[in-house]
């Protein structure tokens, strides 16, 4: 099973995919994963985007009902979700006062913490409609996706080159 996600082009998607849907890491390790796998750049992004936002209107319409229903079901988890709540509402500060662009801007930040994730989340307990914080995240992350290509193809540049000048001529 592994080794399908890893030998082939679709299990190369797949899991570029996968890994992007992931909160934290998102298209920030989803993208560079699939380029390291060897996946075209054009089938690592387009696996890349897509899986980051995927969960994005989910979040965005029912987080907050989700966390209600979990409230209710487990009372552990209302600290939990309490400390999240806090951290969005304090990282959606910038979002509140500038509105979309703000929204846009914050997901844009490929750095732990932010991404489409914490945008959703932060849309969500702004009251964001769901028509104006969904464009405004996928922005944000095709921004992300841009400076994480360039930071990719950037290290694996520096890296051949250095590789070049360490190998000895036989």
């Amino acid at each position: 099973m592994l080794e399908w996600m890893t030998a082939t082009t679709v299990g190369k998607f797949v899991t570029t995919f996968i890994i992007s849907m992931l909160p934290v890491v998102e298209l920030r390790a989803g993208l560079p994963y699939g380029i390291a796998l060897g996946l075209d750049y054009p089938l690592a992004l387009t696996a890349a985007l897509v899986g980051n936002m995927v969960p994005v209107p989910f979040i965005v319409v029912y987080i907050r009902r989700i966390f209600v229903w979990l409230r209710a079901h487990f009372e552990r988890m209302d600290s939990f979700i309490t400390k999240l709540e806090n951290k969005a509402h304090l990282k959606g500060e910038t979002v509140r006062k500038y509105g979309p662009i703000g929204l846009l801007i914050f997901v844009a930040i490929p750095l732990p913490g932010t991404g489409a994730w914490t945008g959703a989340l932060i849309a969500a307990l702004l009251d964001m409609r769901l028509k104006t914080s969904v464009p405004c995240i996928f922005l944000g992350v095709c921004i992300a996706a841009t400076i994480m290509t360039l930071i990719t193809f950037g290290i694996i540049s520096i890296v051949s080159v250095s590789y070049t000048h360490l190998t000895l001529p036989t």
